[in-house]
């Protein structure tokens, strides 16, 4: 390898000799892990949204990560490193897609495991102008727009607040002078990081590892008005509304005592004196040894989608319950129409009782408010057969027992099971188990790999024998649900004792 780089894109010549010395000038030993750089590439990583955040020094023969996050590794060779091609440039490098970029496409890096696709990095130059090698953050999917300029600024400022960290450890000589140095330049890092988050859309707000609320960006102050610090500590939680203060507080304890990220919805005061609906985010920062040392949030008003969702929540539940009127009025309408043609009576009484049945899956699976939701699930399968079996069911005894495993369903698979099981349930009481008074059906569920398998057996009924034809509607619009409309199979198994249907179904066709 070649004793110099060559001239890189900013002009900056570097003889890498005089590189490995600057190098050797900071205790990498000390720095490597450390809670303060390990807090930073956390950081880099959540502004970026980027699984993998790294501080890079570029030496002769390889690449260190001095600090790293969602990354075992703790080094590769140099000659795969983007690192040592971003240390060369004035501004933040982007590789929108390693794939299609001529530098990278042949990478290990790219065409291995690690599977690098996105790449930004901000270089890391001592005051001198050595490029020492770079901050970045890696993705594993492109990104043809890159950073935003949010993402960019913050970058930029995290890696001026490495190069501080670093020249925190060097010429343990003149300490004094590095202490003074690493004040100015954390004053310094501090004032960029209030900048930057005071330009963030949110509410940005930290605390210490205990809960204590000791930072506000602006855009709290704006939203809330209230004088500045009047909500460190636990003033915070007076801006929420009354009912939701005890949520909120419960919700925040049990983050503080397990280190679960903090995510909740409540009211908060704005300063025109009105409650608005935030969404509250917080993540704690931990150490090398995995102790919390602060903890970042973030408020983000969600006021209009909150009341747009509950106002088209009010609207699926009106028309889910005009829709449930609609079974009753057509149910009602061919009762009526039966009445003067008494020859129809018969055919008229089932397809009323299929109607009813049709309502039941449909109130069952449809939108419910609070007071109107069913006591099951409303993706239950054992739920949905309740409802159609409760008219047969006498008071002391269960006539329709219902066991096995619980099926997911949902309410494109509700109504042809309805329609299925009501006819099963009506055949049987006119001809089979539920026809006489000590008869019992049994419906059984279980998986079969990627079918779910339903058996109907019915016991105690009269005996049967299986008809020479079984081409009626009754059966045909069994055929309909099960096989047409779900994809599945049935069989019929005409015992002495009692008829038995068994229903295969996928799995796939009962709930998306």
């Amino acid at each position: 390898m070649s004793n110099a780089y060559p001239l890189a894109a900013s002009g900056r010549q570097t003889d890498e000799t005089a590189r490995a010395a600057v190098l050797a000038a900071y205790d990498l030993a000390v720095l490597r892990d450390t809670p303060e750089l390990r807090a930073m590439t956390d950081f880099a990583a959540a502004l970026c949204a980027a699984p993998i955040a790294l501080i890079s020094l570029v030496e002769e023969q390889r690449q260190i990560f001095i600090a790293r996050t969602g990354l075992d590794a703790t080094e590769t060779p140099r000659d795969s490193s983007f690192c040592a091609h971003a240390m060369f440039g004035d501004a933040i490098m982007e590789v929108p897609d390693a794939t299609a970029d001529p530098r990278f496409a042949g990478n290990p890096l790219v065409t291995g495991e690690m599977r690098i696709r996105f790449y930004a990095g901000a270089p890391l130059v001592s005051e001198d102008g050595v490029p020492l090698g770079a901050l970045c953050v890696i993705d594993t999917v492109p990104r043809p727009g890159g950073l935003t300029d949010l993402q960019a600024r913050g970058l930029s400022v995290l890696a001026a607040n490495v190069m501080a960290r670093l020249r925190d450890t060097r010429d343990a000589a003149a300490w004094r002078h590095a202490e003074r140095d690493a004040k100015r330049a954390l004053s310094d890092s501090e004032n960029r990081f209030r900048t930057l988050a005071d330009a963030m859309p949110q509410m940005v707000w930290s605390t210490l590892p205990d809960g204590y609320h000791d930072y506000y960006n602006a855009r709290w102050y704006e939203f809330t008005g209230v004088p500045p610090g009047s909500t460190d500590g636990e003033g915070w939680n007076g801006m929420f509304h009354p009912d939701d203060r005890e949520h909120a507080w419960t919700v925040w304890r049990h983050s503080l005592t397990t280190g679960d990220p903090y995510e909740i919805e409540y009211r908060l005061r704005h300063v025109d004196g009105t409650w608005r609906w935030v969404l509250g985010r917080a993540l704690p920062i931990r150490d090398g040894d995995g102790a919390i040392t602060r903890w970042f949030g973030t408020c983000t008003d969600i006021h209009e989608q909150k009341l747009a969702l509950e106002e088209r929540e009010v609207i699926s539940q009106e028309l889910s319950h005009r829709i449930k009127n609609i079974f009753a009025v057509i149910a009602g309408l061919v009762t009526f129409s039966a009445r003067g043609r008494p020859e129809f009576a018969g055919i008229a009484a089932d397809l009323r009782d299929r109607i009813t049945a049709l309502g039941r899956a449909h109130d069952f699976v449809r939108p419910h408010s609070a007071g109107s939701q069913p006591v099951q699930r409303q993706d239950s399968l054992k739920g949905l057969l309740g409802e159609l079996f409760a008219p047969y069911q006498e008071r002391d005894t269960a006539r329709v027992e219902i066991e096995g495993d619980d099926v997911r369903i949902d309410d494109r698979s509700a109504t042809p099971l309805a329609l299925l099981f009501h006819e099963l349930a009506t055949n049987a009481s006119k001809y089979g188990a539920l026809s006489v008074p000590d008869g019992t059906v049994r419906v059984r569920s279980m998986q079969d790999g990627d079918a779910t398998v339903l058996r109907w057996i019915e016991r105690g009924g009269p005996p049967l024998v299986a008809p020479a034809r079984s081409a009626g509607f009754g059966t045909q619009l069994i055929e309909l649900s099960a096989v047409r409309q779900l994809g599945g199979s049935v069989e019929r198994d005409w015992r002495p004792d009692g008829l038995q249907v068994t229903i295969r179904v996928p799995r796939a066709a009962l709930a998306r």
